[in-house]
This record gives C-alpha cells, structure tokens and sequence, in this order.
C-alpha cells in the first residue's frame, strides 16, 4: 500500500494511504479478519455489530448484538428464539450485519442467509448469557421494572451461581455471507468501497464503488 507498509504490505495507520485495487484480497473473509484484529487494538467494543432483519411483509428492524466469532461457516451471534430477530428470521432468513470502527476509520457491510447452529453453538451461548442475566425472555412485555427484579432474584436463588438449563427459546445463529462491502474513510472524502459479491461458481466477484 505505499509508504509506512510492512512486508505484507498492510499500513499501520488505515486512514494513512488509499485503499489500492492491488492490495484488496481475493477472500472477504481474510479481510475482515485483518480489519477486525485492526479494531480490536484500538476499539472498546470492536466485536459489537448491527444485525438488520425483515418481517414477511418486509418491514425491517435493526438492532445491536455481540459477533461471537466468524470463520467459514458464517457470523456467529446468539438470540431467543421467540425474540423479534427471532421469529423474523424464523419467516425470513435473510439479515445484514453492519460494523462501524471509528477509530479504525472502517466499515463493513455484510449479506447473506442465516441458519440455526449446532447444539454445542447455543449452550455455549446460553452458558455466557445466562451469568450476566439468568433470564431468556427477550423481547416480552413486563410490568415493570419491579417484576423484571423479582424475576431475575427468583432465578438466581434457585440456581445459585449455576446457569440455569438451556432453555428451548435459546440459540445460535450463522449469517452465511454472499456479499461484503469494504468502506475505509478518507479525509478528503475519496473513501474507498469495495464489494464483494459471491458468483455461481463460488469465487467472489470483487469491484470498487464510488464514494
């Protein structure tokens, strides 16, 4: 990439040079590697993530969620069944993850279909989630916040510092992806975007877009 690269050709301050065609992998997925371990090093929350879903009658919902871990199956993340992304996801299968670094100076965009995970998936989910809150009904309505107390103190006496059991409105989920896009910021405002779209044969088509 130009001056202040290592022998991998990467630079260490993102926003320092311009984003060449040359430099810009073959595989989505080392890149976001390369960026996410760039955002880890300089931002609090680097794994949090923006997870867009649609109803049957296409009205969307976005909200924030926690990336648990990526590798060529997919984006891991973790959600109640019954939650709202749940049940939309139940009738349409299809999400958009977005992470912002501003730090970094980067964006991605990630697209495709999302499938449940294994079961080893959603207890090692539950067993992380349910020591931070011991309860799972995500997204039903309660009296108030007295109830919600009452509610988590119950729990807790019972199970002690236990985990509760797996509930079955509990899982893992992958975004199996089919498009990227790669937005890293310029000051004068020439930010280079890349998207990579999976073709027929497996490979990613990549191009550049304009601003």
């Amino acid at each position: 990439m130009g001056g202040g690269a290592g022998n991998d050709g990467r630079v260490s301050d993102a926003r320092s040079q311009p984003l060449h065609e040359q430099h810009v992998p073959d595989d989505p997925l080392r890149l976001f590697r390369d960026w996410y371990e760039r955002a880890q090093g300089v931002e609090e929350k680097a794994s949090l993530m923006t997870l867009a879903t649609a109803n049957e009658q296409a009205r969307p919902s976005a909200r924030t969620v926690q990336l648990e871990g990526c590798d060529r199956r997919g984006f891991l993340f973790y959600t109640g069944h019954e939650s709202r992304k749940g049940r939309e996801l139940a009738a349409n299968p299809q999400a958009a993850l977005c992470f912002y670094w501003h730090a970094s100076g980067h964006q991605v965009r990630v697209e495709g279909s999302v499938v449940r995970a294994s079961l080893d998936d959603d207890e090692a989910g539950w067993a992380a989630a349910a020591a931070e809150s011991t309860d799972a009904r995500q997204d039903e309505a309660v009296a108030g916040r007295a109830d919600l107390e009452a509610r988590v103190a119950e729990l807790r006496a019972r199970y002690g510092s236990d985990a509760p059991p797996l509930p079955e409105d509990w899982g893992a989920y992958r975004l199996v992806p089919d498009a990227y896009e790669f937005w890293q910021y310029r000051d004068d405002k020439l930010h280079d975007r890349f998207r990579y779209r999976l073709g027929r044969d497996a490979s990613w088509e990549i191009e550049r877009l304009f601003p």
